[in-house]
């Protein structure tokens, strides 16, 4: 579930005063103080299995489960962490090397070696669970183990995004004594390497993690356990807040209570700080191009023309987002305005126009399928105001419905609906990752949109560069593609917020590139 130039990711932090003045210590580090925080979020674990998921669990994956690279701040290129080193091994980009630091262990004792990261990679891939990651691997041809700490990626084609992969939660490295080869692993408990074990998990409610005594790798772990509480309304998880229950929330607040507490931040009557990012979380439709009605380019044309973004944004998410006029979003190299270069500004009369060209002449009728808890409670806001826009043109009768998020998703993945909902915050932070998930006959959309220019010319163009920002024309091309194709339809891009108790310190740092929260940044200021 990003953003970066080049690739680099701005990110704007807009802390209270208070936070950077009136504190003695600021350490994390005191010696014999334990220090334990309660997260809260809206956004559950569909899986504790890293092969099972593609969404939100990766939340929990980011601090379980541990991966050969990791990204340690926006903008900064990928750096080992389960691996001592890591790179191309050929002038090609075809062949990919990375050996293991010593000693690595599992949370169940047995070693992570060679073996074991070549049996994640071989059992995600040839499990293809949906929704798992497996798509994102397809650049994969084989991995082989040499010895018992080096491992040999070989790929299909050169892919300059491969070191990026690597750094995901799609590429978890998992005990092969628990994860066996031929199924997922199902209930409550998970075995990793990542920074912390997962002592305590109970779906839907919680995650308690212990600060992990074997973990080597590149996080420098600045609490000793976490617990994460899941909730199913944001209206709960803020007054937990304000009363002191949990220490910080992250995903889920509404464009209402962000709005509260910034007013009441500014009036100096909350004791809660509110921290603002420039995101790169995107929202967006999907036309399914099985369904009667979607699969008409003129019908997806027209609802293109009509959406407006600015009246969408300004109704339901007041100052919290902007809106998005590419699959790419602003500040992620490569992005342009793609949707409003093609359609313009909104137009009922070109939208009709478009319709009656292609014969076209009853209203068009069709349900849009949102997540009634994934995103937040103003979703329902935003599919209402979307009816709205399309219904009061005269040219559509659109219906509205919702449904939690697990239905929600099995749906959507079977071909259910045909317009849906969705957000997406990037896998890592390159614009490949913006277009390539959701293009082709399979992807992370259960959506097929086969597009041979996109998936033999312009994505392989781009990722033979390694300098990504030099990706930049293939990617406007691509762009231009989705937009005149117009199977997805981007129609705005978050910001993140994350409210906090004020002796809760590292918040700024505890978010990668991305939009993933990093518990082992957080920690209490020793004295305020």
């Amino acid at each position: 579930m990003f953003d970066w130039n080049g690739p680099s990711r701005v990110v704007a932090i807009i802390l209270p005063l208070a936070l950077l003045a009136g504190c003695s210590s600021l350490s994390g580090d005191d010696a014999g103080e334990e220090t334990r925080l309660v997260v809260g979020t809206t956004s559950a674990p569909t899986s504790l299995d890293p092969a099972a998921a593609w969404d939100g669990s990766w939340e929990l994956y980011r601090n379980i489960y541990q991966t050969l690279m990791t990204v340690p701040n926006a903008g900064s290129p990928p750096e080992p962490d389960a691996a001592t080193t890591c790179g191309f091994a050929d002038s090609g980009r075809k062949v990919y090397r990375c050996v293991l630091r010593k000693g690595l262990k599992f949370s169940s004792g047995n070693p992570l070696n060679a073996r074991a990261v070549k049996h994640s990679f071989d059992r995600t891939r040839s499990l293809k669970a949906k929704p798992g990651p497996a798509p994102l691997l397809s650049s994969l041809k084989s991995v082989e183990a040499q010895g018992s700490r080096t491992v040999i990626f070989r790929l299909r084609k050169p892919d300059a995004t491969f070191p990026f992969v690597l750094s995901t939660p799609a590429a978890s490295l998992v005990d092969p004594a628990d994860y066996p080869s031929s199924s997922l692993r199902r209930g409550k408990r998970a075995t990793g390497s990542g920074p912390y074990i997962l002592e305590d998990y109970v779906p839907d409610e919680k995650a308690v993690l212990a600060k992990n005594p074997q973990y080597k790798g590149a996080a420098k772990i600045k609490n000793d356990a976490v617990t994460i509480r899941y909730y199913g309304h944001s209206s709960r998880m803020v007054r937990d807040l304000k009363s002191g229950r949990i220490d910080l929330t992250y995903r889920g607040l509404t464009p209402r209570q962000i709005t509260a507490l910034q007013d009441a931040g500014t009036a100096g009557k909350d004791a809660v700080e509110l921290t603002e990012m420039t995101g790169t979380e995107i929202h967006y439709l999907v036309f399914n191009s099985k369904d009667p009605q979607a699969r008409r380019p003129a019908v997806r044309a027209a609802v293109a023309q009509l959406i407006d973004r600015k009246t969408l944004v300004r109704n339901v998410y007041k100052r919290t987002a902007d809106p998005l006029y590419s699959m790419v979003p602003t500040g992620v190299a490569g992005h342009t305005n793609a949707y409003l270069d093609r359609y313009g500004d909104p137009s009922e009369s070109k939208a009709r126009r478009t319709l009656t060209a292609a014969g076209i002449h009853e209203k068009v009728r069709f349900t849009l399928w949102y997540s009634d808890d994934r995103y937040g409670e103003a979703s329902a806001r935003e599919f209402d105001e979307i009816k709205r826009q399309l219904n009061d043109s005269g040219l559509f009768e659109v219906t509205v419905k919702g449904r939690p998020w697990s239905a929600f998703q099995k749906g959507y993945l079977k071909g259910e609906y045909p317009v849906f909902g969705r957000g997406w915050s990037a896998d890592f932070p390159d614009a490949d990752n913006y277009i390539t998930p959701f293009v082709g006959k399979e992807n992370a959309m259960g959506a097929p949109y086969p597009n041979r220019r996109l998936t033999e010319e312009l994505l392989p163009r781009s990722r033979r560069q390694s300098d990504r920002g030099a990706a930049g024309r293939s990617f406007a091309a691509a762009q231009r593609q989705m937009a005149k194709d117009a199977q997805l339809l981007p129609l705005w891009q978050g910001k993140v917020y994350i409210a906090s108790q004020k002796d809760v310190a590292g918040v700024e740092w505890a978010v990668d590139a991305s939009v993933i929260m990093r518990m082992w940044e957080l920690y209490k200021k020793s004295s305020w």
